[in-house]
């Protein structure tokens, strides 16, 4: 054999060897890598904890171990779903339901009791205390029933002002507060068989309130209805009479001592006299359920006072300027006065007598006097120097051919009540204000002669006239002034209307822009 020959051989086998080592050495250090990957990934799991939700990874081999590591310790009472001992796996749901805080003060003793109860009585159950009907429970400071149910804990879904870890953190369940009163034994001696009550009122009449043991007005109680309740209190009510008593306008049901009507009137407090009416009579003994009336009975001398309205009248003055007035009387209401015998029962009137009647005052008319004298006055204008005998405060409007409302075909469109051609200058006034064929002078406008009327134009309203290529809009109120001369006296209207009012129209501005 040659001796290099097979220690080639020897190499060979060797290398092959050494070559399988490592590929096996490269395997398991893959596989190991891989592994650590995974767990250093994790697996994800959804996590509830009060309705709050998050997604966690985790490495952990079950359910236990991830609530470990989200620092979650968990009481008795709280909610696990599924058990701690569940292998975690991807896409599986946990939920946390955590036990509601509750603090308890009943028998002198506040507890702290965590539980999932819905109800009041529920946790009052797990915090071991024991009720009968007659105890008084307050939730929240507020009276509610043994089985009231639990405020909702309300949900923060408001996003947090700093960060704080998981949804759930700082958001544990609120607490609740729930104090028991018990309900003391109250021994009631009602004339016959004593018994007992169970109950939380304060005082004897609370309590007798409360048991709905009816106390009348004539019952004696002892103790007094405003002693204090305390435990074995024994209470003597001693029973009167029952009677119907009406009187000054109350019926009342209670009790008496009192052995005739007039003793039981005097016990509760209702003195007769006068003309006053009792039925039974006063002597009369009291029987089981009596009715007794007292009825009332006044006479009355009442004196009626009624005003006599006065009169107005308006007077001339004819030493007072035109369009002003004096009070030259005030008014006076007069009164007359009725004397009447009135009877009343039980506050009703049942009869009224008229004993006389006369006049005491007479009233006085009530005069106003307007002025007559025309003062004439001088305006300056751009047309010169005008003399007016009176300036009238009127709305004006304004109007034109085209806008008259009259037809083109009419025989008498564009023409004026006394035959003139419509132009600048005309205006159509309330003849009985400004004669017509007189003349006016109107501020902005100029000088014109009433030489126009209009079924619509009334009073102290003016419609300026204008040709249809120089019309302007007018809707304001403005002066007039009436030139001299002045009309007869006969044709003056002395006291003019109010109309239209001077808020009139409310739509529209009150002058002209300049």
């Amino acid at each position: 054999m040659n001796p290099e020959a097979g220690g080639w051989k020897l190499s060979a086998g060797k290398g092959l060897l050494i070559a399988w080592a490592l590929a096996a050495v490269a395997l398991v250090m893959a596989a190991a890598w891989a592994l650590a990957f995974s767990r250093l990934a994790g697996v994800p799991v959804a996590v509830t904890v009060d309705g709050y939700t998050e997604t966690v990874r985790s490495t952990r081999a079950d359910v236990a171990g991830l609530l470990a590591d989200l620092g979650l310790a968990l009481r008795p009472a709280d909610r696990l779903s599924p058990p701690a001992d569940t292998p975690l796996a991807s896409g599986l749901d946990i939920n946390v339901v955590r036990a509601r805080p509750a603090l308890v003060s009943a028998d002198g003793a506040l507890r702290e009791v965590y539980s999932q109860a819905a109800t009041v009585a529920d946790v009052l159950a797990a915090a071991g205390v024991r009720l009968v009907p007659e105890d008084e429970v307050t939730l929240e400071g507020q009276l509610v029933a043994h089985d009231a149910p639990l405020p909702t804990s309300a949900r923060d879904d408001a996003p947090p002002r700093y960060a704080r870890g998981r949804a759930w953190q700082g958001r544990t369940p609120a607490a609740v507060r729930i104090s028991v009163r018990r309900a003391v034994p109250l021994i009631v001696d009602d004339g016959s068989i004593p018994y007992t009550i169970l109950t939380t009122a304060e005082t004897v009449g609370e309590a007798l309130l409360r048991e709905q043991v009816t106390v009348y007005l004539g019952d004696r109680v002892l103790p007094n209805l405003g002693s204090r309740v305390s435990a074995g209190l024994r209470v003597h009510i001693e029973r009167s009479t029952s009677v119907i008593v009406t009187a000054d306008g109350r019926t009342t049901q209670t009790r008496t001592r009192g052995t005739t009507v007039g003793a039981t009137l005097m016990e509760l407090g209702i003195l007769v006299a006068g003309s006053d009416r009792v039925t039974p009579a006063l002597h009369e003994r009291i029987t089981e359920r009596l009715a007794i009336r007292v009825t009332r009975v006044q006479e009355q001398t009442l004196i009626e006072r009624k005003p006599i309205p006065y009169e107005s009248h308006m007077v001339a003055d004819d030493n007072l300027e035109l369009d002003t007035r004096r009070l030259a009387q005030a008014g006076r209401n007069g009164e007359s006065r009725h004397r009447w015998k009135v009877v009343y029962e039980d506050g009703v009137e049942t009869s009224r007598t008229l004993v006389d009647e006369w006049v005491a005052a007479q009233p006085v008319t009530r005069l106003e006097a307007y002025g007559r004298k025309i003062v004439l006055r001088t305006l300056q204008t751009e047309e010169g120097e005008l003399t007016y005998w009176r300036m009238i405060r009127m709305y004006a409007t304004s109007y034109s051919p085209a806008r008259a409302g009259t037809p083109v075909t009419a025989p008498w469109y564009g023409r004026t009540r006394i035959g003139l051609t419509m132009r600048k200058g005309i205006v159509a006034v309330d003849p009985r204000i400004i004669s017509l064929g007189s003349y006016v002078y109107v501020p902005n406008y100029g000088k014109a002669i009433a030489g126009d009327t209009g079924g619509g134009i009334k009073g102290k309203w003016i419609d300026m006239g204008y040709s249809d290529h120089d019309y302007i809009s007018w809707h304001w109120w403005t002066d007039v002034y009436l030139l001299a001369p002045a009309p007869p006296p006969e044709k003056i209207i002395w006291v003019l209307p109010n109309y239209p009012p001077p808020s009139w129209p409310r739509n529209r501005r009150l002058g002209p822009a300049w």
